[in-house]
Parts: C-alpha cells; structure tokens; sequence
C-alpha cells in the first residue's frame, strides 16, 4: 500500500516538469525576450523614428569602423539598438563627404518614410536597387556595411537623414544595419 502513494507523488512530479518544460525553456538566452538597455540588434526590429539631428561638437570625417561595434556580438557597422539608439549617427553636419551639389535631383522620396512603410528590396545591389517602383544607391562611404545585404528579399525602412540635406537612410530590418543612400527617382 506504501507504494500506491510515491507512485500518485511521482506521477504528479512528473507531470509538473513536463507542463513547466516550455516555461522554463523561455528563461534561457533565446526565449523570445527582448534585451533590455538595446543590447539586440536587427532581427526584425523596426525603429519607431530615425536619429534625432546632431547637436554635438562636429566631428569632421567619419570615425574609424571599430567605433561600431560598441557591444560584443554588435555589427562593425552603423547600426539601431532595440531600444531605439542610433550607433554611429553623430557624425556632424559639416562631413565634406554628405555635400552635394544638387540635393535632391531626382526630388524628394514620396514612397513612405518611418515604421509604417517597411519596403522589400526588388533586385538590384548597391550601386542601383530598388522597391516599390523606386531607385536609390548606397552612398560610396556606406558601401563596406552592405556586404550581408539581400538585395532581392531583405525588409528594409527609409528614414530622413536629419543631418545631412539630400540623404535618406536605408535600416536593414534583417541585420540591424543602416546605410545612407541617395534617391534616384521612378
């Protein structure tokens, strides 16, 4: 008769661990969780706004790439930290590199700017890609940080460059990574 009890006490320790099996797998580094202080970078994060305008000491040319990677795992690259933080936007508006001599010559992108518009890239690289009907290319200074790129199935979102008159940034949904880029038209 003894055993008629441990038998009832196993079956419903048992049954404890395998029902709590999913909540405690949740606990791990992968649960689905996310990181708090912006320590997750792209994976499907969408910035809810772009970087505000710099109002820092310019800095003049851009810093060297290992300035990116601020955090182990981060990308070596201009990137947005799941809290919404910009990495590598404080450049300065004096950056000889953002002058143009015609801003906006092929007008001004109508297609959707911000969070509400994630666009799928149709094809294209860096030089000429397109989505939705619409062209850009990535800067030439920017061109390291697109190597991952899927040029024909990545998300990506268009932010106004705050900084830099004639310039959007393209954020890579998939990578975390943002470049700036110019609008080549329709």
């Amino acid at each position: 008769m003894t055993s008629l009890p441990r038998l009832l006490a196993l079956r419903i320790l048992l049954s404890l661990v395998v029902f709590n099996l999913p909540v405690w797998a949740q606990h791990g580094e992968h649960g689905g969780q996310a990181h708090p202080g912006g320590e997750h970078v792209g994976g499907g994060y969408v910035p809810q706004h772009g970087p505000p305008a710099y109002h820092g000491h310019t800095h003049g040319e851009a810093p060297p790439r290992s300035v990116y990677r601020d955090r182990r795992g981060h990308p070596d690259a201009p990137h947005v930290h799941d809290n919404g933080e910009w990495i590598g936007h404080s450049i300065g508006r004096d950056d000889r590199r953002f002058h143009l001599d015609h801003p906006w010559e092929h007008g001004h992108f109508e297609g959707g700017i911000g969070p509400r518009y994630v666009w799928r890239l149709g094809g294209g690289g860096p030089n000429r890609f397109w989505f939705g009907g619409f062209f850009f290319s990535v800067a030439p200074f920017d061109l390291a940080y697109v190597d991952d790129w899927d040029w024909d199935d990545d998300d990506v979102v268009v932010y106004d460059d705050p900084d830099h008159v004639g310039w959007y940034l393209a954020y890579n949904v998939r990578l975390g990574i943002y470049v700036h880029v110019l609008y080549q038209g329709r």
